[in-house]
C-alpha cells in the first residue's frame, strides 16, 4: 500500500484521491499479465493510468524512457492503428532495455486485420465475417508475453464492454474495474461540512469531470453522456436499429431505483407508459446491456434464513446518481432511493458481497389466523469475516417508521450485526434492542 498522497483531477493544485484504483495497479505491478483497466465511460481510466500511476513509477525510480505512453486516439498515432504495426513499434521501443512499462490507450482504436499469411503478406481490414484475423486481443496477449514488457491497457465505448474483457481474456489478464468517485473520495476532495456535501452528492453523483462544474453545467453534462456517450455505444456494441425502447426502460428502471424487478414487471410498467409492447426477452437483454456497459448493477435476492439466493426478482442501482438523476431530468428525486443507491455503491466499492435479504415467518393475522409473511432487508453485505444486516431509511423519527424498519431485526434471532443508516448528522450508537443507529455520513467514511 502506498503511503504518500495521490490524487486525481487536478482544480488549481489540488486533485482528488484515487489511492484505491493505484493500489491494485501497484499490486498488479510486473505479474506476468496485461493490465486491463475497464469502467464506466468518464470515469477516468485514461488519467488513473498516464498520470497517476506514471507519476507513481517516476518516484520509484523508473526513468523516463523506460515508460511508453501511445494515445491510440491522437492522429499522430494512427500508423499504430494497425496491429502488427503496433505490435512492432512497441517492440522496438522496449528493444535492449532491462524493463518497459507501456501503456495503450483507447485500445479499442486499433483495427482488425485478416491473418496476413492468408493475404499474401498484405494488411487487410477484416469484414464481420471474417474468422481468421488479427484483433486488439492479440497485440495485447502477444507483448505481455515479452519478459521486458510490463503492460497497461485501456479502452472506451463498445469494443471494451466488460463481458466482451471477460469472455476475450479470460485468465490472460488482470482486470482493474473503475467506478465513478466514491463518496469518501468526492469528501476528501470537496471537503466541508460532510452532511451537506452528501446532499450535493446524492443529486449530482461523483463522475470526476462533473464534480469540476457548476449546478446548470452538471445536469447537462449528465444528461448529454447518455445521449452521446452511452446509447451510442450500447447501439452500436449491439447492432441496435433505434434507442427509443432502451430510452424508456432506462427511465423506468430510474424511477424504480431500489425496487425488486424482473423482466416482466418492467415489461408491464414499459406497456402501460407507452401504451405498447416489448416482451420479457427484449427486456432481459436489454439489462445485459446496462450492465455490460457499467450502467446498472444488481443485487440478487438472498434467503437469510435458508442461506441461499432465491428468485428471479432483482434490485439495480445505477454506478452514479448523478447518471440515475439525469434521466428524470433531476425532478423531484427520491431521497430514500439515492440513499440506498449510495451504500449499496460504497459498499461494492469496499469489497463487500451485497445482496438483498429476504425471509419468510408465519404470523398470525387480526383473526388468528396463520399466515405467511415476507420481510426485507435492504443489504445483507459480507466481507471477510464482517457480516451486516444494512436498513437504509431517510429518516426515523416517526415510530411508524422505526417499527417497520426495526421489525425484520426483531425477527432474525441470529447474532450478524444489524445496523441502521440514517440521513441525520450523528455518530453511530446503539438502540434499546442492541442495532446499530448510525448518520450516512458516518457510515460511508468511517463504519465500513
Amino acid at each position: 500500500m502506498i503511503d504518500k498522497s495521490v490524487e486525481f483531477y487536478k482544480k488549481g493544485d489540488y486533485m482528488i484521491r484515487r489511492d484505491k484504483y493505484l493500489n491494485q495497479l501497484i499490486a498488479s505491478k510486473d505479474n506476468g499479465f496485461p493490465k486491463v483497466i475497464t469502467g464506466i465511460r468518464r470515469c477516468g481510466k485514461s488519467f488513473l493510468l498516464k498520470d497517476i500511476y506514471r507519476e507513481y513509477l517516476l518516484g520509484e525510480g523508473i526513468k523516463e524512457n523506460s515508460i511508453l505512453v501511445l494515445e491510440l486516439d491522437d492522429d499522430r498515432n494512427i500508423a499504430y492503428r494497425d496491429p502488427i504495426d503496433l505490435g512492432s513499434f512497441v517492440r522496438d521501443f522496449c528493444a535492449g532495455k532491462d524493463h518497459c512499462y507501456v501503456f495503450l490507450d483507447e485500445i479499442q482504436e486499433v483495427y482488425t486485420l485478416i491473418n496476413p499469411n492468408l493475404t499474401g503478406g498484405k494488411h487487410v481490414l477484416a469484414k464481420s465475417s471474417d474468422t481468421e484475423v488479427i484483433t486488439f486481443v492479440d497485440v495485447v496477449l502477444g507483448l505481455s508475453r515479452e519478459k521486458n514488457i510490463d503492460l497497461y491497457v485501456t479502452g472506451s465505448n463498445s469494443k471494451m464492454l466488460s463481458t466482451d474483457i471477460i469472455t476475450e481474456f479470460r485468465d490472460k489478464a488482470t482486470n482493474i474495474e473503475l467506478s465513478p468517485l466514491s463518496f469518501e473520495e468526492f469528501y476528501g476532495y470537496v471537503g466541508g461540512s460532510a452532511h451537506e456535501v452528501i446532499y450535493d452528492y446524492m443529486q449530482f453523483g461523483g463522475m470526476p469531470l462533473a464534480v469540476l462544474k457548476n449546478d446548470d453545467d452538471k445536469k447537462k453534462y449528465l444528461k448529454d453522456l447518455f445521449e452521446t456517450t452511452y446509447f451510442k455505444d450500447i447501439i452500436e456494441h449491439n447492432n441496435l436499429k433505434k434507442s427509443e425502447s432502451l430510452d424508456e426502460l432506462c427511465n423506468i428502471i430510474s424511477s424504480s431505483t431500489g425496487e425488486l424487478l424482473n423482466a416482466e414487471k418492467i415489461s408491464n410498467t414499459y406497456k402501460s407508459v407507452k401504451k405498447e409492447s416489448i416482451d420479457k426477452q427484449t427486456v432481459d437483454k436489454y439489462l445485459g446491456f446496462f450492465k455490460d456497459a457499467f450502467i446498472l448493477k444488481e443485487a440478487r435476492r438472498y434467503d437469510l434464513k435458508g442461506r441461499a439466493e432465491i428468485g428471479a426478482l432483482r434490485k439495480y442501482y445505477f454506478v452514479d446518481t448523478g447518471l440515475r438523476n439525469a434521466r428524470l431530468d433531476f425532478a423531484f428525486p427520491d431521497e430514500g432511493q439515492m440513499l440506498e443507491n449510495i451504500v449499496f455503491n460504497e459498499l461494492c466499492y469496499k469489497g463487500y458481497s451485497v445482496s438483498v435479504g429476504n425471509f419468510d415467518t408465519i404470523e398470525k393475522d387480526k383473526r388468528g389466523k396463520s399466515i405467511r409473511k415476507t420481510y426485507e432487508v435492504d443489504f445483507y453485505a459480507t466481507k471477510g469475516l464482517r457480516h451486516y444486516y444494512i436498513q437504509v431509511c431517510a429518516d426515523i423519527s416517526s415510530a411508524e417508521t422505526r417499527a417497520r424498519e426495526k421489525r425484520p431485526y426483531l425477527l432474525l434471532k441470529d447474532e450478524i450485526t444489524k445496523i441502521i443508516v440514517i440521513n441525520k448528522p450523528i455518530k453511530e450508537s446503539l438502540d434499546e434492542n442492541g442495532f446499530t443507529i448510525i448518520g450516512i455520513t458516518d457510515f460511508l467514511l468511517r463504519f465500513i
